[in-house]
């Protein structure tokens, strides 16, 4: 059997902004085969993983992760605004971030 996915593929596309400001505290993600603000409603509330390799070995892994949040749609076209307990760095623009299928609010 094949193995099962238990998040879906976003890209990290950038932080929230005005005309003039960025605000990082808050990120917009792209999520895969979402195209419309009804289909993001199901990800609202959902976890969100940033994975990155660092140098260091620390508990036995080079992985990181930053753990955030999926908190409302931005715009009409798909993308969320998700908030990390520590903002993303900008090098991380273009990166995949992982959007998790819990918690459930069925």
């Amino acid at each position: 059997s094949q193995p099962v996915r238990l998040y879906v593929r976003a890209k990290f596309v950038g932080f929230k902004g005005s005309k003039v400001n960025q605000y990082h505290h808050t990120s917009i993600l792209r999520l895969e085969d979402v195209n419309s603000k009804e289909e993001t409603e199901f990800y609202l509330g959902k976890r969100a993983a940033f994975i990155y390799k660092a140098k260091t070995l620390k508990n036995g892994s080079n992985f990181r992760v930053i753990w955030g949040k999926v908190v409302r749609a931005h715009g009409t076209n798909g993308a969320v605004r998700a908030k990390f307990r520590s903002n993303l760095p900008a090098k991380a623009m273009g990166a995949n971030v992982r959007v998790m299928l819990y918690p459930s609010r069925v």
